[in-house]
Order: C-alpha cells, then sequence, then structure tokens
C-alpha cells in the first residue's frame, strides 16, 4: 500500500493535565460536589492522560472539591506501572495509590476521600461518577458512602471538554485528513466486483496505515443498503449504476476522525453518470451541506445548524427522508456534546467540534451522505476535512 503518511508528532503537553485537573476542580465545587470519581474511559484521557483498560478491577481518579486537597489515582497494583506512567502522574500532578487483590478498594477510596476531605466518608454529601461507570463499581461507591449524593460527571466535565485547546484541535486535523486519504485511495477505484466487506477491511488497512492507532467503524453501503444509515459491510457485491456511501472513522492520537463521501460507480465504456434522480437528491444534499457549514458561527445556537439543513432538505421534498440528526460533538470520543440536533438551544461557542452530516435516504432504493468535521472558530467554520463535496464518480 503507497502513499501513506506518518503518524503525527502532536501530543498534549504533560503540564496540560494539571491544568485540566485544577479546571475540573473549581468546576466541583461550583456545581456543589464533594469530589469527583472519574472511572476509565474519556473523562479519565482528558484529566489525566490515562487510557486505562477497562478491568473488572477499579482504577478511579478522585478529585475532592476542596483547593489544595491531594489529587489521586487509584489502581489495582498489576497496572501501577502504566497509572504511574500517564502524564498526570509523571508530572506530579496526582499521586497513585495502588490496592492488592485481597484488598477492599472501595475502602481505599473512602479512605483517601476522608484523608482529602477533612471528614469521614459517610458524612461526604455529593458526589459525581463517569456517566460510564460499571454498575458493579457504583454501587460499590455508594456502599462506602452512604450519605452522598450521586450525579453524572458530564454535568460537571462537558463544559472543559467541548471546548478544544489548539493542540486538540491539531489532533482533530490530522486526524481528519489522514482520513481524507483514505476516502480518496478507496474513491480512486477500482470497485465493481468488490464485495462491501472487502472495501471495509481495506478502509481499516488504510486508517491504520495512516497513523490511526485504531479503525472504529467502516461503513460501506452500496446500491439500496445506501438508504440505511448504519449499515453493516455485507457480502453484497458492488455494481455499476448504484451509489456507495463511504462513512469511516477511528483514532489518532487519541481523538477521532470521521468523514463521510458518497460514490457513484459508473460501468466503463457504457458509462452513462448518475441516475437523474440520484443526482437531483445529491444536489440536494451537497447544497443543505454547505449552507449548514457555512451558518456555524459562535452564538448561533446547535438546533439553528440543524434547522439549516433540514429546512433545505424539506424545501426539496426530502424532509422526511432525513431521519437523523445533523451532528455531534467529536474528541477523545467519537460521540460526544455538543450535538447539533433540533431541542438543544446550547449556542456554539469558539473551538468546539462537532460533524455537520446530513443525509437522505430512500427507502429500498438508494441513499447519500456528506460529512465532516468542523471547529466553529472565532470567525465562522474551520472545516477539518479537505475532500471535495462534489459526488465522486469511480469508473470500474
Amino acid at each position: 500500500m503507497t502513499g501513506c503518511s506518518a503518524a503525527p508528532t502532536l501530543t498534549i503537553p504533560a503540564e496540560r493535565f494539571a491544568r485540566r485537573l485544577a479546571m475540573a476542580r473549581t468546576a466541583a465545587a461550583d456545581a456543589g460536589l464533594d469530589a469527583l470519581l472519574v472511572g476509565v474511559g474519556a473523562d479519565l484521557r482528558y484529566l489525566a492522560g490515562y487510557a486505562a483498560l477497562p478491568l473488572e478491577r477499579l482504577t478511579l481518579l478522585v478529585v475532592p472539591a476542596a483547593p489544595g486537597s491531594a489529587l489521586t489515582l487509584i489502581a489495582p497494583r498489576l497496572e501501577a506501572t502504566p497509572a504511574r506512567s500517564c502524564p498526570a502522574a509523571t508530572s506530579g500532578a496526582v499521586t497513585v495509590a495502588t490496592w492488592e487483590e485481597t484488598e477492599d478498594p472501595m475502602a481505599l477510596v473512602a479512605s483517601v476521600l476522608a484523608a482529602a476531605t477533612g471528614r469521614a466518608a459517610d458524612e461526604l454529601e455529593a458526589v459525581a461518577v463517569s456517566d460510564g461507570m460499571r454498575a458493579a463499581f457504583v454501587l460499590g461507591l455508594q456502599r462506602a458512602l452512604p450519605a452522598a449524593r450521586f450525579s453524572l460527571a458530564s454535568a460537571v466535565l462537558r463544559g472543559l471538554r467541548m471546548r478544544k485547546d489548539s493542540d486538540e484541535v491539531g489532533l482533530l486535523r490530522a486526524a481528519a485528513h489522514a482520513a481524507d486519504r483514505v476516502v480518496a485511495a478507496i474513491a480512486a477505484g477500482p470497485l465493481i466486483g468488490r464485495t462491501e466487506a472487502d472495501v471495509a477491511r481495506e478502509v481499516r488497512e488504510r486508517l491504520v496505515a495512516e497513523g490511526h492507532e485504531q479503525a472504529e467503524f467502516w461503513i460501506v453501503a452500496s446500491g439500496p443498503n445506501s438508504a440505511s444509515p448504519h449499515h453493516d459491510a455485507s457480502d453484497r457485491i458492488l455494481r455499476a449504476g448504484e451509489p456507495v456511501v463511504i462513512d469511516i472513522g477511528g483514532q489518532l492520537g487519541g481523538y477521532g476522525s470521521d468523514i463521510t463521501r458518497t460514490v457513484w460507480i459508473d460501468g466503463g465504456d457504457s458509462a452513462r453518470g448518475p441516475h437523474p434522480d440520484f443526482a437531483r437528491l445529491y444536489g440536494v444534499l451537497r447544497d443543505a451541506q454547505a449552507a449548514a457549514t457555512a451558518a456555524v458561527r459562535p452564538g448561533i445556537a446547535a438546533e439553528a445548524i440543524d434547522a439549516v439543513a433540514r429546512d433545505a432538505i424539506a424545501a426539496a421534498g426530502f424532509g422526511p427522508n432525513f431521519i437523523h440528526r445533523t451532528g455531534h460533538g467529536i474528541g477523545l470520543e467519537g460521540h460526544e456534546d455538543p450535538y447539533i440536533v433540533a431541542g438543544n438551544a446550547e449556542p456554539l461557542d469558539g473551538a468546539m467540534a462537532f460533524s455537520v452530516e446530513p443525509g437522505i435516504y430512500l427507502e429500498g432504493r438508494f441513499g447519500a451522505r456528506i460529512e465532516d468535521i468542523v471547529v466553529c472558530g472565532p470567525d465562522g467554520p474551520d472545516v477539518l476535512n479537505e475532500m471535495t463535496r462534489e459526488l465522486l464518480v469511480v469508473r470500474g
């Protein structure tokens, strides 16, 4: 495989995690919490730079709200080395405390909190836990902190994670450009005679070759399957005279890529171009996606971006065929705040990153989607993907 680029050298500086932890502590205090209890997942990666394994053994970052109190990363002893190697630990922002196989990690959490807050564990009033924390861990923490009211950490951390700093935007841009190159390679063909699953395999291989740590999704939906937004690549053979929706992404430097382009397969000497009905559908979609992207600016409501795309599609008679939201936030997770959807009146702010991806789907016939990752810049949209949005025609 040729034309692939080396992985970028961009990283999040180690000192950034101390700043994030300080902001999280302040946000927790403003929310009236005694502590944030952050388990394995994107919140832990954001605050500590630690991509911990999702084990049945408890790993937990304890962020007390009290100023100056100790920040502690609790980990099973067999994970002590990677825990102590994470940026927040190596920079001295957090202390690592480990527990043995025969010990109760919830008792360690209680003692760490008591030492940090100066109160007994059964006197703590309010804590927030990671949204994706295992139920077994949440129930264990509730037993260890019997008087505490539990809430979701996302209410505290979403405001921090939504606003990307320059290093995060740099990683998102690098991921977007790598995904652009993969789509360009696939769209160069050949496609006729291959199965959706075979093309999906090539997508996965190319994403990794372009620097992604992992490919996370690889939608290749041909013919009538293109009308199913989350189609699972199958053994269906790609044919001339039909569209293919290609929606791919993964993680590069810990940050996500997500791009969708639609191609039309033409047939050699008998090439006639896209079916007129599909050409009209695609033109409506292209213009709607462009208008929604152009509307991005600080202060505009997230739902207003959705409305721009939806109104344009509805005006052309395809309103019932646009069956999902216009976009989702992206960063350490493929789907995160803010969501570009009706009902979300939250104003966009500088450096929020999200997809703009309207689609039109005619069940049983065909569909199309165009998706870019966009950052809300101070003066308007910063579109990270550079791949053309014109209909890609593959001849063979």
